[in-house]
């Protein structure tokens, strides 16, 4: 994905760490292209400190009087928008939106994710001249997203698409010690039984199933030899505290 593409535009933003914060959120997922319409306090020390590193992303801004100049040449306009509209539009979420800028940039298209104001968002005015419509799925007890988060979340479901294939597979071909044999698991399971039965903890009695879920729970996380050499030793120990905690039995019991 040509990141060089797409560009974030935020719209007459009031804060100037929210400036520095979505420069942040830009270059930790590989986008640099940062448009302010009418921005209230810009340049500014406060968005540089929330830069964190990510200056340039600042330097290269441009600055602009309006919407329609930030978005004049691109071929896909999409606008974040918090709230239902009287006139419906096409609403996508964040991941459904990725795919959308990935094709539209895969055709060498120019493409603007427009963010509105902190207090209110973009006007209908602003949105009607928007293709798309985002809509971010936050919890309906608190839906509201700070500006430089919601920067955060579309530019992580562009970065995430443009490595599909490249990320690694969860593997343990490269496990730094050899997984524990059936045997092995066996003498580990009598050792927490006779444990367990130590401490009182088991009733040999009334076992109900306590082993057999214990047995469930240490064969789905499948233990190496060091982890299980570990777990042996804390047994171990505890026994020894068991046995030393025990009161001596008196003569003749």
């Amino acid at each position: 994905m040509n990141s060089a593409n797409i560009r974030i535009v935020l719209v007459n933003t009031s804060h100037p760490g929210n400036i520095g914060g979505a420069a942040r959120a830009m270059k930790n997922m590989g986008l640099s292209r940062l448009v302010l319409v009418a921005p209230r306090k810009f340049p500014h020390e406060e968005a540089d400190w929330r830069a964190a590193g990510a200056q340039e992303v600042l330097q290269q801004a441009v600055v602009v009087d309006s919407l329609a100049e930030a978005i004049a040449d691109c071929q896909l306009v999409v606008g974040t928008s918090a709230r239902g509209r009287r006139i419906p539009w096409p609403v996508l979420d964040p991941r459904r939106c990725a795919v959308d800028v990935q094709a539209a940039v895969g055709r060498d298209e120019q493409v603007a994710l427009v963010f509105g104001r902190e207090d209110r968002g973009l006007t209908n005015e602003e949105l009607q001249a928007c293709n798309l419509h985002l809509h971010i799925p936050s919890h309906e007890d608190y839906p509201s997203l700070n500006l430089a988060m919601a920067v955060q979340v579309i530019s992580y479901e562009l970065r995430m698409l443009a490595l599909e294939g490249q990320l690694p597979e969860a593997s343990t071909d490269e496990w730094d010690a050899p997984f524990s044999t059936v045997e092995n698991m066996e003498r580990f399971y009598q050792h927490l039984e006779e444990t367990l039965v130590q401490i009182d903890f088991l009733d040999p009695a009334a076992p109900r199933q306590l082993m057999a879920r214990l047995r469930r729970l240490y064969g789905r996380v499948r233990l190496d030899e060091m982890e299980l050499n570990i777990l042996r030793g804390i047994l171990t120990e505890t026994q020894r505290a068991a046995t030393a905690a025990s009161p001596p039995e008196k003569a003749g019991d």
